[in-house]
């Protein structure tokens, strides 16, 4: 097997420094910036032709232990293997979230709503392409069984609510 080594490209900017939301939100009024290193500047050429990218990250300041089951706080106490969760804490804590490009310059990407600590290293950015991307017969899963689906909705979308 080849060595496995992965280098940041960046780092992400955001106002998040010691909390950050589960989910990406909007963060009208807030500043969210994927910031590269100069030498990978060069591969931002027309990066701003997509509408949304995905950005991979290593969630640093995850310091929980990865347990194989988990019961997501949101999920009324049902228990689920980690690999059919969406936890933070995992084998190797890489995340990765699908933002909206706002504006590309210099070194600089401009995004919508991050979900993550400001200073978060970026591994990688990948465009976000319709037709290979979203898939029309996708379901809920497990959360399906969920008998607050009106609720888990508010989480899945990221919108602030009282639990």
């Amino acid at each position: 097997m080849k060595k496995l080594e992965l280098k940041p490209i960046g780092v992400l900017k955001t106002p998040y420094k010691d909390s950050a939301p589960y989910q990406p939100l909007d963060g009208e009024g807030e500043e969210f910036l994927i910031v590269l290193d100069e030498k990978y500047v060069d591969g931002l050429e027309e990066l701003e032709k997509f509408r949304y990218v995905y950005v991979i990250f290593f969630a640093d300041r995850v310091t929980r232990e990865p347990s194989m089951r988990v019961s997501p706080s949101w999920a009324g106490g049902k228990r689920v293997g980690l690999f059919a969760s969406r936890s933070p804490a995992r084998p190797n804590p890489i995340g990765i979230s699908v933002v909206r490009v706002l504006e590309v310059s210099g070194n600089r990407i401009r995004t919508s709503g991050l979900d993550v600590f400001d200073g978060t290293p970026v591994l990688d950015i990948k465009p976000y392409i319709k037709d290979l991307d979203s898939k029309a017969d996708a379901n809920y899963g497990w959360l399906e069984d969920l008998d607050d689906m009106e609720h888990l909705t508010l989480h899945i979308k990221g919108i602030p609510h009282d639990y």
